[in-house]
Order: structure tokens, then sequence, then C-alpha cells
């Protein structure tokens, strides 16, 4: 008998491993019970607004907007946790008083070494289906949002350390079941975290600057200053030359951008493969994409010097000296990059526009302050 008894217990063993597994699927729960999450699941839908003049939001089927899921998104952007010595967090780059930017040139990361790009504006990025940073090779928020946690020139982290620091969190199990109803901590993942950093960034809508109270709400009237830059910014005359700034035609909208990518004459090459950043053309290998970059949003320019994809111009009086200058003329610029006539007061009269784009409602809200504050 007991020869018997010692040959079923592995049988055993094995039939309740095995159940554990099956039960538990490829996630790899212990079958513990602090592995359970007691939190109560019960999601509550978050609806965007936005004015109409503003293009459909872009949310995947399989990341609804949850109140809980945005709650959870917003923690994590603004937790150093993410970082390897949990130090920076995806906020120490998108400061929300400065449009989501830093102010810098290039960033620097946890070990002291700088990218070789600006930190781009988080706005109104609900609405762009062209792809995300400036080259465009992310598809979507939630495949931007993976990036940044294991660059070694931002947060310099492993996914895997992140969801185990996470894990192990007091809160953070938690607000993973509120916000997808997983059952385990197991359960918690790199995709799950993304989703959420995703709907948080996806809230991030501006629309209530001055130029839009007066424009679209009747509200007041611009000064004669503005009202010049506004025609200098979208009229073109009908004359027989191309002595206009042009800017609407890649800001154009009222997301003040064509959320399109751009080769803005900055880079003066002798031909298309000597880009020192060849931008989009890294991408998608097509040698007439290098150098294209793509246009930031208007929308709180003000605030977002220095600007350009590395960061080259200090103030919005360079830029439009810039643009006056019309380029270097290489192969693949594009057409509308042409010189024109700029005089000081043609330059005082489109910032006063520019300017009337701040929003500080946007850079002030509440819900996109720091939650550890």
């Amino acid at each position: 008998m007991k020869i018997r008894i010692l040959a079923v217990l592995p049988l055993v063993t094995v039939l309740l491993i095995s159940a554990c597994q099956d039960d538990d699927g490829p996630t790899g729960c212990n079958c513990t019970e602090d592995d359970i999450i007691e939190a109560v699941y019960n999601p509550q839908p978050y609806e965007l607004v936005f004015p109409e003049r503003f293009p459909q939001p872009i949310v995947p089927e399989d990341n609804p907007m949850t109140v809980a899921g945005i709650a959870l998104g917003r923690n994590l952007f603004f937790d150093p946790i993410l970082s390897s010595d949990s130090t920076m967090s995806c906020a120490t780059c998108h400061n929300p008083q400065m449009s989501f930017t830093d102010g810098q040139p290039n960033s620097e990361g946890v070990l002291g070494m700088r990218g070789r790009r600006s930190t781009m504006a988080l706005i109104n990025l609900a609405f762009n289906a062209n792809g995300f940073f400036w080259d465009g090779r992310a598809a979507s928020l939630e495949a931007q949002a993976l990036a940044p946690v294991e660059d070694h020139t931002e947060l310099n982290e492993s996914w895997d350390n992140v969801m185990e620091k996470l894990r192990r969190h007091p809160e953070y199990p938690t607000m993973f079941r509120q916000a997808f109803g997983i059952e385990r901590k197991s359960e918690m993942s790199k995709e799950l975290a993304v989703k959420a950093i995703a709907q948080f960034e996806r809230t991030l809508i501006s629309y209530n600057s001055r130029f839009d109270k007066v424009a679209w709400e009747q509200q007041g009237w611009p000064t004669d200053s503005e009202q010049r830059g506004r025609d200098l910014f979208f009229v073109e005359f009908a004359t027989n030359t191309q002595d206009h700034p042009g800017c609407s035609h890649c800001h154009g909208g009222a997301l003040f951008t064509e959320n399109r990518f751009f080769n803005n004459g900055i880079s003066d090459v002798n031909g298309l493969d000597e880009f020192p950043d060849k931008g989009l053309g890294d991408i998608t290998g097509n040698i007439y994409d290098n150098g294209k970059f793509r246009a930031p949003s208007l929308r709180n320019i003000e605030l977002t010097a220095p600007y350009m994809h590395d960061g080259r111009f200090n103030t919005l009086e360079e830029v439009l000296g810039h643009y006056a200058s019309g380029g270097h003329g290489t192969i693949n610029e594009d057409p509308n990059i042409q010189p024109f006539t700029l005089t000081e007061q043609n330059k005082e009269d489109l910032i006063a526009f520019l300017k009337m784009l701040t929003d500080t409602s946007f850079v002030h809200k509440p819900e996109f302050q720091n939650p550890f504050n």
C-alpha cells in the first residue's frame, strides 16, 4: 500500500500544478492569496470634452476611456517609480506649466545623458492619427508610452523591474484592478500600464485660449496688432508673389497643426543623405523623407521654447527670422518654405497673434497636475 501511495503522490502534485497553471493562464500565477487583489471593479466611462470645431478623437477599441484608467495613468505619469533610480518621471520632461515640455533644447535622463531632440508638447494628442514622436515612429499613444522607460537617455529602466515595483506597491494593484478588471497582481503588465498613461494623455485637450474666446465665442476683440498678425498668419492675398509667411499651410485648422511631417528648411545640407538627423526618413527608409519632422501644434507655443526638433531657436523672433530667410533650397523642402518680407512690425504682430493661442486654463487645470503634491 505504501508503494502505491508514494507512486500516486507525484501524479497528484503534477495535476495540482497543472490545474493551477490552467486556471491562471500564461501569467504564471503563484496561486497564493497575496496575489489576489481585493478591490471592486466597477468601471465608469469617461467622455472627452472638446469643441465641435475639433476632429473626432481617436480612442482604440481595446482601450476605452474610464475614470479609473485615467486616474491610474495620471499617477504613473507623475511617479518617478518608472525610472531606474526613482528620481525622474514622465512629468520631469513634460511639465504641465510649460504645456508639458521642459524648456530644454534636449532633455537629460537619469544617467546624465542628453537625447538628441527637444521634448514635444503633449497637447491635443487624442486627435493625431499620423504617428507620434518627432519622427512618427510610434503608431499610437500606447506605443509611444512604452519607449521612454527603457531608453538609456531617459528613464533607463526595464519594464520587468517597473512592473515588479508596481506589484509590490501598496496602492497600484488596486488601481490596476479598478482600471482594467484584473484579479491578480501577476496580471499587471506593461501593456496595461501604457494603456493607462495613454488614457491620461488623451485628456490633455486645449481649446480655451484667448483666440478661441475671441474667434469662436465672441468674447471681446483682438487688438490691432493681434488682428494684423492673424491676417499674416492665415490670409494670402491674390498677388503674383509669394511674399507672405504662409504659416497656416503647416499649422492650419482648429488644432494649429496638420499633424504631418515637413522639411522646414532649417538644415543646410548638400544632399538628402547628409542630414545630421534624418527624422521621418529613418523610419520610412525613403530618402525623400530625410530631414522631415512633425509640425507641432502652435497652441501654447509661447510656453514651449526652445523651438524646432533640436531646440536650436530660443525665441519666436528667431523662428520667424528663419522662415523669412526662405530655407536652404534642399530638394525635399516643403514648397511653402519661401523667403518673404518680415518687417519689425510684421514680427511684432505675428508674435502678438501667436500669444493669443496661450491657454492658461489648460496648463493650470487641476486634473493635469501632480497627484502626489
